[in-house]
């Protein structure tokens, strides 16, 4: 008798779906979603600074009659979209802003956007999807918007500076957090999802549990001492002594780490030092950062870090200290609430491409909602089905591309999410 029961909630819940004209909406608002996305596209802006894009957001929202607070944690922009009767709020969240990438993809909205970042000049561009994800959400904004026949309140958040907040502000989900996003009203549970360049249009990858690493930022500042480029043995060489660093992080990952546990990556991103070519110079900076999917694991590599840094440079004459920032935590799917999104994302997507998939080494600030509220975080494909393996290039690189045939998926997701979580 359950099982019955159960088989009837479910098809109930899908004929709703159509019933209440949500499928024609959607039809509807795709072609919207495209357009908004390649304006994003064409006009990115880096993380805490996107100023016009938040306008355009907050435009959209007042046009469809909700209630919009602009400004928060900076540019941020929040919607509230209350339904015909009382109940649970549910968040919905996109990222909005771009990176310090120089795009090269051939696409009619290339990105043409240049701006200096960190004292040197770059290009501009969405080669994370960003822009798919806020167009998206745009998208689900005014479906909702024109049929609120259900209990319960929406609440859409437009996060700014998910890539990180620029040196010496805040910014991001923390500061939407510590701003009170997830109060007046509180908020039950928060869905975020992530289109994937690398996964097939059409279909939704998802964990519960860690299913996105922690991220940390450190920075090794290294001091030698100066000396004239052919007489080395007259100074100390922090560059020298740098690379004897590098070399010893790695192996805290490849020897100290338990990887069949978990994945844990140690990554150095950037490294400054010296003025000219005949010259050792006084001291060198490195920038990177450490991905774990383990509490216990970071620490011990964190400790590893600090004991190991300093004792390398000690051993070549030198001085080095290591500082180490969270930026953000492992990104932790509710089991349970995972659990319950499941038959909303085989609906959509058809339950042979709702894939159970491994957790990944990529970060994600939506973690800093999911500390406080229940959250449940998933990957939309956005691969061309026949893309060839040469065509298909990873997030964060010049040649990024998104079939933008998938974004119609993630409106589905966020809208049949929405209305089997309030309908409960």
């Amino acid at each position: 008798m359950k099982k019955v029961l159960l088989a009837c909630a479910l098809s109930f819940s899908a004929i709703t779906f159509a019933q209440q004209g949500y499928e024609r909406l959607i039809d509807d608002v795709e072609e919207k979603v495209i357009e908004w996305r390649r304006y994003f596209h064409e006009n990115p802006e880096l993380s805490n600074r996107e100023f016009n894009t938040g306008k355009k957001i907050e435009e959209h929202l007042r046009k469809l009659g909700l209630e919009v607070e602009a400004g928060v944690a900076k540019t941020g922009v929040v919607g509230i979209l209350k339904g015909k009767r009382p109940g649970k709020v549910l968040a919905l969240r996109a990222d909005i802003d771009a990176l310090p990438v120089t795009e090269t993809a051939d696409v009619p909205f290339k990105s043409k956007v240049t701006t200096t970042f960190l004292g040197k000049e770059t290009g501009v561009m969405h080669a994370c999807g960003h822009d798919t994800h806020t167009a998206i959400l745009m998208g689900v904004a005014e479906v909702l918007s024109k049929n609120n026949d259900f209990a319960g309140t929406v609440k859409f958040i437009f996060q700014p500076a998910e890539e990180g907040a620029p040196p010496g502000e805040e910014g991001g989900a923390e500061l939407m957090v510590k701003e009170g996003v997830l109060e007046n009203p509180k908020v039950d549970a928060i869905f975020g999802l992530h289109i994937s360049s690398g996964l097939e249009v059409g279909h939704i990858n998802y964990k519960p549990g860690g299913t996105m690493a922690s991220s940390q930022r450190f920075v090794i500042k290294v001091k030698g001492k100066q000396t004239h480029g052919s007489t080395p043995w007259t100074g100390v060489d922090p560059i020298l002594i740098s690379a004897k660093i590098v070399d010893g992080l790695q192996s805290i990952i490849s020897r100290e780490s338990p990887l069949t546990e978990e994945a844990a990556v140690i990554s150095v991103g950037k490294i400054t030092s010296g003025v000219r070519f005949n010259i050792i110079p006084e001291s060198a900076e490195m920038i990177g950062t450490v991905r774990t999917l383990d509490y216990d694991m970071r620490a011990k590599i964190n400790k590893r870090m600090e004991e190991m840094v300093p004792a390398i440079a000690k051993a070549y004459g030198g001085e080095a200290t290591v500082e180490i920032t969270t930026t953000a935590p492992i990104t932790y799917n509710d089991p349970a609430l995972t659990a319950e999104s499941l038959p909303s994302l085989q609906k959509v997507a058809g339950k042979e491409n709702v894939i159970l998939a491994k957790a990944i080494t990529g970060a994600e600030d939506f973690a800093f909602f999911q500390e406080k509220v229940p959250g449940f975080y998933f990957f939309i494909g956005g691969k061309s089905k026949d893309a060839k393996p040469e065509e298909v290039f990873p997030h964060h690189t010049p040649n990024f591309y998104i079939d933008e045939s998938g974004m119609k998926l993630g409106v589905k997701a966020f809208v049949q999410l929405t209305m089997d979580y309030l309908g409960k």
